[in-house]
């Protein structure tokens, strides 16, 4: 069974918020069949911090990306997010 590595930028709301906070948000929110591989901060500008995302998703299964960025998404202090990359692994 293959799996894929997703790399996914994610923007809080507002600048110099908790940011452990989001990602327990971001665990919780993902499908039983994701998980995260790991946590990156990535400095934006004027104190804006984004997370950056690697998460670990099945191959076989139809549109799992969209179901996770919706699952990001739907996370109230979630501004925009953007995928970065996807590769097999």
């Amino acid at each position: 069974m293959a799996k894929i590595l997703v790399t996914i930028k994610i923007f809080p709301k507002e600048a110099g918020g908790n940011l452990e906070e989001l990602k327990q948000q971001i665990q919780e929110a993902l499908p039983s069949d994701v998980s995260v591989h790991k946590f990156d901060e990535e400095p934006i500008a004027f104190g804006l911090v984004a997370v950056v995302a690697h998460i670990i998703m099945p191959e076989e299964k139809a549109g799992i990306v969209d179901i996770v960025e919706k699952a990001i998404r739907a996370i109230s202090s979630v501004s925009e997010l953007q995928v970065a990359m996807v590769r097999r692994v």
